[in-house]
């Protein structure tokens, strides 16, 4: 792995105990990971991430994993709101949805997890804890996106991959006792989602940053049988690699 350092000046300290135990994947949606790169070093910016991944591989190190970095701004998880708090956050080089979205390359992904398996070593950070932006901004971000590859990392040890061939259909998800175990589960893995009975808005946001992660093929927000499987699945720890 070829690390560089490229310090940023945005970061502040961590609450005083806070342990890390997020890992936040992002995409950096600029034409350049060079474009990217100035924007996080920018104090008029006010963003950062702990590093940054080029498509050949290199990491850049901007901010001290110790210190907070600012990367995942407006967001929750599993009760939680500042994010950045408790979080190390990478950003992979990528055009993303505004610049022209495209797979992430080996070199890139053999990086991550280089890098990924060192901060887990130095955090206890859990493997349900691997996050997308997406996951933690649902009505906000989309990023990495639908071709970022998470059932590899699963494979090399770093976040979950569900096996939902193990458990039996649910069934339809039309009445308001099956949404709202539907919005259950999905609050019990971490989505900020309310178990009202009513397919709203933020249950459709949580459940298409859920199949971005675990279901990319489709990912339109639909509560179909598969989706719950996954999501059944991911949260009784049914899992495979």
């Amino acid at each position: 792995m070829h690390l560089v350092d490229r310090p940023s000046p945005n970061h502040d300290a961590r609450p005083d105990g806070q342990p890390v135990d997020i890992l936040l994947l992002h995409y950096t949606d600029m034409a350049s990971a060079e474009a990217a790169l100035a924007r996080m070093t920018d104090p008029a910016s006010r963003v950062s991430a702990h590093y940054c991944i080029d498509e050949d591989g290199t990491v850049y190190r901007l901010v001290p994993e110790e210190r907070r970095a600012w990367h995942a701004g407006v967001s929750f998880w599993a009760g939680a709101r500042d994010i950045n708090a408790r979080s190390i956050g990478i950003e992979l080089a990528n055009p993303g949805h505004t610049c022209g979205y495209r797979p992430f390359p080996e070199a890139q992904m053999q990086a991550l997890e280089d890098l990924a398996h060192g901060i887990l070593a130095r955090h206890p950070i859990p493997a349900h804890r691997v996050l997308g932006h997406s996951d933690v901004a649902p009505a906000r971000k989309i990023d990495p996106g639908e071709l970022f590859d998470w059932r590899r990392l699963a494979r090399a040890g770093i976040g979950v991959w569900p096996e939902s061939m193990s458990l039996p259909d649910p069934g339809p998800a039309d009445s308001p006792l099956a949404v709202a175990d539907l919005q259950s589960k999905l609050g019990r893995f971490g989505y900020d989602v309310a178990a009202t009975g009513v397919l709203d808005q933020a249950t459709r946001q949580a459940l298409s940053a859920f199949q971005r992660h675990f279901r990319p093929a489709a990912f339109d927000g639909a509560p179909d049988g598969e989706t719950r499987r996954l999501l059944a699945a991911v949260v009784a720890g049914v899992t495979q690699v």
